[in-house]
């Protein structure tokens, strides 16, 4: 069995938790997939699984390793699915990348029709609002919100999400409803970790106003549950805030004054091949948020 092939059957053997099962998978007996794991660990001069007579998981340098190979394969997979993707429909795995409250305040409605309309698909969903690294953590398309940062992606604009300042009734009856944007300096305002600057709200291209509060956080949710504690104001976008604004346990203020918009993405790294289940996911997001808007 060539490097290849190794790597291939050492995948299975990880993701199946055992010989047996992953040899079942490829077709193989247990002795001939126990075997080629020996051969591979010789040759790296590594263990890569550890062993017991009720489990089986990889070292710390297997999982590196594995975690490698799993691109590989995927690439592998990639370039074989090109010369074939007009002559069938997108299969495999896909991983993608999203903001924790879009993935499921607004993606998670896209995915199940998405996975309706290509059922060969298996999609593997992370939710963070960190900015990941696809190409070092395996990843093949992320849905990202606001300004870019790194030219080395390709990026294809979904479309817009609007802001809004947010606050609970209880907290303008104790104190008070702003009446301008400068006014806020004396609110408590919640910031969001990931934003441009912990210190300042955006409410538009050329209207940024210093703010300070009680609560800095990676997460638009926790902001959101704050803000409907009547502790303090937050900014956030429309997806967010739309439940809380429809039952009445927000209300917004300085509409007329917040224009700022933050831009979604579908976006893939530019030195890979566009595969078919990418090309798949962004042409199918694109269509949904033309029909369901994230405001």
């Amino acid at each position: 069995m060539d490097v290849l092939g190794q790597m291939h059957l050492f995948v299975k053997v990880v993701e199946s938790g055992g010989f047996t099962t992953a040899g079942r998978e490829l077709g193989l007996p247990k002795s001939t997939v126990s075997r080629q794991i020996a051969r591979l660990e010789d040759r790296l001069g590594v263990r890569l699984l550890e062993r017991t007579t009720r489990s089986l998981r990889p070292t710390e340098a297997g999982q590196a390793y594995y975690e490698r190979c799993v691109r590989i394969v995927a690439d592998v997979m990639d370039a074989e699915n090109a010369v074939t993707q007009g002559q069938r429909e997108p299969r495999g795995t896909l991983r993608i990348s999203a903001p924790m409250s879009l993935g499921y305040r607004y993606l998670g409605d896209a995915l199940g029709a998405f996975l309706r309309t290509y059922p060969q698909l298996r999609v593997e969903v992370s939710l963070s609002d960190r900015r990941v690294d696809l190409i070092d953590e395996g990843y093949d398309v992320a849905v990202r919100i606001g300004v870019l940062d790194d030219s080395s992606m390709i990026a294809r604009r979904l479309g817009p999400t609007h802001m809004s300042i947010v606050g609970a009734p209880s907290y303008f009856a104790e104190h008070g409803t702003p009446e301008s944007p400068e006014e806020l300096r004396h609110h408590a305002c919640f910031q969001y970790e990931y934003g441009p600057t912990l210190s300042t709200w955006r409410l538009g291209p050329e209207l940024t106003i210093p703010v300070k509060g009680p609560m800095v956080s990676n997460n638009g949710d926790v902001l959101l549950a704050a803000a409907r504690a009547g502790v303090g104001l937050a900014l956030l976008p429309r997806f967010i805030v739309r439940d809380d604004l429809a039952s009445g346990a927000l209300v917004t203020v300085l509409d007329e004054h917040v224009t700022q918009s933050l831009a979604m993405w579908a976006v893939y790294p530019a030195n890979r091949y566009l595969s078919s289940k990418v090309r798949a996911f962004v042409d199918f997001v694109v269509a949904w948020v033309d029909t369901h808007p994230a405001e």
